[in-house]
């Protein structure tokens, strides 16, 4: 080893030039210059690049040389050696899959042997609800006990039943992926002898009351009943049903708000919780109330749903009022929860949609998203099933709810 300079390596002509020991300088016909290891093990002639010159000098090379043989004398094939570093590293690469990545597969895998089409849905539905937004973008494999109660703990005593079957759910995902290889070690979401110790058991959580809300399969039926009371009333407890919006939200519509050409209510930002404005997307159903309410009107600032005193609107308790007339068990404000379970138990639509529809505060990425529009086609879709479920009859067919968006 010595006869190349690191003059004779930049000037060397196109062909192979020796260095000695086996280290070799390969130049092709267009200039490209490289260093090559030939060794002989078990009687074949071997070649093992070392990397070009603009990257490995000549000393460097030497070097690496010199280690690749100290590795043939203790009886380790240098080459092979590598190619196996390669391919643990591909395994290792190819075993950093996402939590979100691990449940889609797990699902398609899974569902195959599911003949209950509504256990199939809820699935997706859940995890992609609560577990997705807390660690779907994270390694499978770094899934822990601390991300599963993150996920769980806001939702156990609020939702057991729910929280219960998303804990399963979560369970079910990790033992996949670690039947895949792509986790190992003892399951975080696994219930006995370990979240048992965390959590109390489902069937003696005292559930916290809420606003008492019609359990959302009624509500077709629910909501042709308040149809047929009529008054003002009636119309702006159907209005927020089909907007899931909020109460002092209708009873303070105006018409100036309202832009029935684009199907559009826009809430001003005084008037919403969050202290900014809002756009709601308005169904075929929403816009024939407000075409029932238009005779009404007296001006573009008056209201849409107006109370008995003129220029005043309906007081909070004419909505309730309509309920209890009825003897529903509801409140208008459960008539906009019963909009969330529907939304989540029953559809595709990503969480951050269902959220957006509710006015709800979500993440300034979305939110960039909802200013250029996007998430506002999709919410008008999901309005537009909302109201095609609410309106359906027992003899018409169900309406087949969309597959989601990406």
């Amino acid at each position: 080893m010595g006869k190349l300079t690191a003059r004779g390596v930049e000037t060397a002509g196109p062909g192979r030039h020796g260095d000695g020991e086996g280290l070799w300088l390969h130049v092709g016909k267009t200039g490209g210059r490289s260093w090559v290891l030939r060794y002989k093990r078990n009687g074949k002639q071997r070649e093992m690049g070392l990397g070009p010159t603009s990257l490995v000098t000549l000393a460097e090379a030497r070097e690496d040389a010199r280690e690749a043989r100290r590795k043939l004398f203790r009886g380790i094939d240098p080459l092979d050696e590598r190619e196996a570093q390669k391919a643990r590293a591909a395994i290792e690469t190819a075993k950093r899959v996402t939590f979100g990545q691990a449940a889609e597969q797990c699902i398609k895998a899974l569902s195959a042997g599911w003949k209950n089409e509504k256990h199939a849905a809820q699935w997706p539905s859940t995890l992609n609800s609560y577990a997705m937004p807390v660690f779907g973008h994270l390694p499978v494999a770094e899934i822990d006990t601390g991300l599963v109660m993150k996920v769980l703990e806001p939702i156990w005593l609020e939702k057991p039943e729910t929280a219960s079957r998303l804990r399963g759910r979560i369970e079910a995902v990790l033992n996949w992926a670690q039947a895949r290889g792509f986790r190992s070690g003892e399951n975080p979401a696994r219930w006995k002898g370990h979240l048992d110790h965390l959590l109390p058991a489902r069937e003696k959580v005292r559930a916290v009351k809420h606003h008492a809300a019609v359990p959302w399969r009624q509500l077709p039926e629910v909501y042709l009943r308040i149809g047929k009371v009529g008054g003002a009333g009636a119309k702006a407890l159907m209005f927020a049903t089909l907007t899931a919006a909020r109460s002092g939200e209708v009873r303070g519509a105006t018409w100036s708000e309202i832009d029935l050409e684009r199907r559009t209510w826009t809430v001003p930002a005084e008037r919403m919780k969050a202290g900014r404005a809002h756009r709601v997307p308005l169904s075929d159903a929403a816009v024939g109330l407000l075409n029932d309410m238009q005779p009404l009107a007296q001006g573009a600032d008056s209201f849409v749903f107006p109370g008995n005193r003129p220029g005043k609107p309906l007081s909070d308790m004419t909505l309730t009022a309509t309920l209890r007339r009825l003897e529903i068990e509801a409140t208008p404000h459960g008539m906009r929860s019963a909009f969330a379970d529907w939304a989540a138990e029953a559809t595709h639509y990503q969480h951050e949609v269902r959220e957006m529809a509710l006015a709800h505060t979500i993440s300034s990425a979305v939110e960039r998203a909802y200013r250029r529009g996007d998430l506002f086609d999709r919410r008008r879709a999901l309005m537009d099933d909302w109201a095609k479920f609410l309106t359906a009859t027992k003899t018409e067919n169900v309406v087949e709810l969309r597959e989601g968006v990406a």
